[in-house]
């Protein structure tokens, strides 16, 4: 994420890939911004895949906290 956008080396990635019938999760580290429209943005450079809003893990979540939250998805 850098500023509400994933970055080239994110987009470069994913385009490098076969991502059809996976299911990709959205996280960030920000300190500031939020995830914004990334999915929708993100949608082109990994066609067939489903793209979860995920969430903003800024702060120092605890390691139960990241848990709980993976086995929630």
């Amino acid at each position: 994420m850098w500023w509400y956008t994933a970055p080239t080396i994110v987009r470069s990635f994913l385009e490098g890939y076969d991502f059809s019938g996976k299911t990709i999760i959205l996280f960030a580290t920000s300190g500031g911004s939020g995830l914004g429209k990334i999915a929708k943005e993100l949608a082109s450079s990994c066609p067939g895949a489903k793209i979860l809003e995920g969430r903003l893990l800024n702060g120092n979540p605890s390691e139960a906290a990241l848990k709980q939250w993976a086995e929630s998805l």
